[in-house]
């Protein structure tokens, strides 16, 4: 039984060698002609619930030092940024602006964003009634335009 608990923490220090990329990058700003309209609010709001998974910048707690926690989070902030990174999006065709937009809306709506499981962790995350409608007032606005 020894030898076992000596090899799985032989185990655990020898995984926490193996580090995924981090997301650090500088937050660009988006602007240009189609720039995402928002207001220092929405922006406040995007940036507590939506931006360490869905931006070229995540903020790391102490806990994404620890693999295979490390792993974990990586592979949630690349899908994330995969369906839509608010850092890139003046590079994004307006196909693909339109497909995300509606795609915010229901994820807002159906409270499906942000995760349960980022929330958990970061619970100042979670999306106040007022804040919410004022997404959803957002998107709407987005989608007239």
């Amino acid at each position: 039984m020894k030898k076992i608990i000596l090899i799985i923490i032989g185990v655990l220090l020898l995984i926490q060698v193996i580090r995924p990329e981090k997301n650090n990058a500088d937050l660009t700003p988006i602007s240009g002609e189609d720039a995402l309209l928002m207001t220092e609010d929405i922006a406040v709001i995007l940036e507590k619930a939506c931006y360490d998974c869905h931006s070229n910048r995540t903020n790391y707690l102490w806990y994404a030092e620890v693999a295979p926690v490390s792993w974990f989070i990586a592979f949630h902030v690349n899908d994330g940024k995969e369906h839509l990174n608010f850092s890139e999006w003046n590079a994004y065709n307006n196909f693909q602006k339109e497909y995300i937009i509606k795609g915010l809306y229901k994820e807002i709506k159906g409270n499906k964003m942000p995760l349960k499981s980022y929330t958990w962790m970061h619970p100042e995350s979670l999306l106040s009634a007022t804040e919410k409608e004022a997404l959803l007032t957002w998107v709407k606005t987005l989608k007239n335009n």
